[in-house]
């Protein structure tokens, strides 16, 4: 269903070395996982005997109490859709083997043996365990089955294309190339592992660390489950840590140190891996190494994708995917933004020997970020603040409100200004070209647009300057700009932030000390005034009458859509799913739709703008220069994606 899976980790109560009692609490914990929805679930390494039985590895009835724990449990699962994946020490060619076995529908599909054996520290496995690569048969007869054996075997939904299964154990993550390195670029979209990671003062961190890096490096979901509390005491502590990732981010977790059995569990995104992995071109490059030819048997099972009646979502997801999260990176993310429109500027200022960053200011939100950005620039570059020359150009539609916070912020940052009307100069135009100036139309609006620009521009060349740019990513993604209007500067600062994160920005530099109290409350001020161009007359108050988010849709809406569809490459329908999950109470399904139609229709037409927007520089994972990010013909056709809107 739209490539999502629910898969999840295991952290059963266990005691060491009693199989019986370890074989009812996995059979609690897979029931209880697939009453949940469950399709795939991992569970920790050895759990069938516990990790840490030592030599009693060495003994006949440990090694036949859990074959015989583990044909119990494949024979109470035999009903359950679920994919299980136990830990259990296996023997086999006159060795002992630290495996994984797994089973679906009471069948065991394989069993995938550890590679890697750590022999230091705490860890003395080498003592009970041969390690994958010792291994001399490629199947068994273990629990009454003969089964496939080897670190060579992945895992495949007949029902589900794009979900392949790898496993690893524990230290195979460890190590420099993991086995899931390789497993991925063989087309394994979720990997297994299966661990007894014992707790030590900041391991958790590291722990996290390393699958969110493995995970981000094969672009894949990443199951871990880890041994708990249950592991004997007498050297080491086991904590229960278990977490799913999924190209590098959290899914979810267990919670540390606690009595009772722990489940967590996710809906990974298949769609999401594949279009990652089709993305990027150096993905599957490494097979061109000699080191990266691998051989993996293929063993199939009958799992069917899961319907959409019924279905229960189990997955984070933020109803404004740009923002940074509001924790303490907070403060980390929007500084790297902030440096990166700073150091962008005030190197292309310094390249172009300009003496001036000239700045259309209006009062709104996306000139009042680029007036800070030039005013830190000339800070970065040891320069005056008066090299800022802010132009403040009355319109038809300037309102008091903005105006005022407009001539006010400049005069508390310390920039140079000027005030133009422009109301004269539009007045002649439509004379000059035969417009009614009561016909308010876009003609009536574009002809204010581009007077500004070039007073802008012609300010520029009087002071030997650069226009700086104030668009951001949002009006350009809907084509909400004026062609040579607004549309134009020699340098636009905001071109790879969306209008969700500009607020975020702007409300971050209102609280740090990057300005003073005065141009603080000016920010704040600016921060609750409606989003307009300012192009047709205020009301009758004198108040805003124009607000785009009226005429084109809610900014967090057309965000939310731009980055699924770019940064994914989703569907309509997935899209419109989504939608419904992040903005669930908040939008109808209707008014979804009339404004996802809105996007598609408005992201397609208005292209020719972005195929020559001028250059700034991109500060997240999405940008819309045709020099970067987006290349896409100008009168490329839009009506598949219509159609599919249509029929939702």
């Amino acid at each position: 269903m739209f490539g999502y899976v629910k898969v999840g980790a295991a952290v059963p109560k266990l005691r060491v070395a009693d199989c019986v009692y370890n074989k009812e609490e996995i059979l609690k914990s897979a029931k209880d996982a697939a009453a949940k929805g469950v399709r795939v679930l991992a569970l920790p390494e050895l759990c069938v005997t516990g990790y840490s039985c030592a030599d009693l590895f060495f003994q006949k009835p440990l090694l036949s109490a859990a074959e015989t724990a583990v044909a119990e449990i494949a024979a109470e699962t035999a009903g359950l859709e679920l994919l299980l994946a136990v830990g259990a020490p296996v023997p086999a060619d006159n060795r002992i083997f630290n495996c994984a076995v797994v089973l679906y529908h009471g069948k065991i599909l394989g069993i995938v043996p550890k590679t890697f054996i750590p022999n230091y520290s705490e860890f003395y496995e080498e003592r009970w365990f041969a390690g994958a690569n010792d291994l001399l048969s490629e199947s068994i007869c273990y629990a009454g089955q003969e089964t496939p054996i080897g670190n060579d075997i992945l895992f495949a939904a007949d029902g589900i294309p794009d979900l392949k299964i790898g496993i690893e154990i524990c230290e195979d993550l460890w190590t420099p190339i993991p086995p899931s390195s390789y497993q991925s670029l063989y087309g394994t979209t979720l990997i297994l592992n299966l661990s007894a990671s014992n707790e030590l003062a900041a391991k958790p961190d590291y722990r996290r660390q390393l699958t969110a890096q493995q995970s981000s490096r094969c672009l894949s979901a990443y199951v871990y489950a880890s041994a708990g509390i249950g592991e004997s005491t007498q050297d080491t502590v086991f904590s229960g840590h278990s977490m799913i990732y999924e190209t590098g981010s959290l899914l979810a977790e267990t919670k540390l140190f606690q009595r009772e059995s722990q489940l967590i569990f996710a809906d990974i995104d298949l769609e999401l891996i594949l279009h990652e992995r089709r993305k990027r071109s150096t993905f599957m490059a490494q097979l061109q190494q000699p080191e990266a030819q691998r051989f993996y048997r293929q063993v199939g099972f009958g799992m069917k994708d899961a319907p959409l009646d019924g279905f229960e979502w189990h997955r984070p997801l933020s109803p404004a995917p740009f923002l940074p999260p509001p924790d303490s990176s907070l403060d980390a993310r929007c500084g790297n933004i902030f440096g990166i429109q700073v150091t962008g500027l005030a190197r292309r200022m310094e390249h172009t020997y300009a003496n001036t960053l000239v700045i259309g200011i209006s009062g709104g939100l996306d000139s009042t970020l680029a007036l800070l950005v030039a005013a830190k620039a000339c800070d970065f570059l040891g320069l005056d603040r008066s090299h800022v020359l802010g132009v403040t150009m009355p319109g038809f539609g300037t309102t008091d409100r903005t105006y005022q916070n407009a001539l006010n912020l400049m005069t508390a940052l310390g920039v140079s200004q000027r005030e133009i009307s422009i109301r004269d100069a539009a007045l002649q135009h439509f004379k000059d070209i035969g417009h009614d100036p009561s016909v308010h139309d876009v003609t009536y609006e574009n002809t204010q647009a581009r007077e500004r620009t070039q007073i802008l521009m012609d300010l520029a060349n009087q002071t030997n300057g650069l226009v700086v740019g104030t668009g951001d990513l949002s009006e350009l993604a809907l084509g909400w700009a004026t062609y040579n209007g607004d549309h134009m500067s020699m340098y636009g600062v905001n071109a790879g932030i969306p209008k969700t994160l500009i607020r975020v920005l702007v409300n971050w530099i209102a609280h740090t000390d990057e300005v003073n109290q005065t141009a603080s409350a000016i920010l704040l001020d600016v921060l609750d005034t409606p989003i307009s161009p300012e192009l047709l007359p205020p009301d009758a108050e004198g108040k805003i009458d124009q607000k785009t988010e009226d005429l084109v849709g809610p900014y967090e809406l057309h965000d939310f859509f731009l980055y699924q569809i770019l940064r994914f490459g989703f569907s309509p329908a997935k899209v419109l799913f989504l939608a419904e999950k992040a903005f669930h109470g908040a939008y109808s399904r209707e008014i979804l739709l009339k404004w996802l139609k809105n996007f598609y229709r408005r992201f397609f037409i208005q292209q020719f703008k972005r195929s020559c927007l001028p250059d700034g520089p991109k500060v997240g994972a999405l940008c819309l220069s045709p020099r970067s990010d987006w290349k896409m013909p100008t009168d490329a056709s839009s009506r598949i994606w219509l159609d599919e809107v249509d029929k939702l």
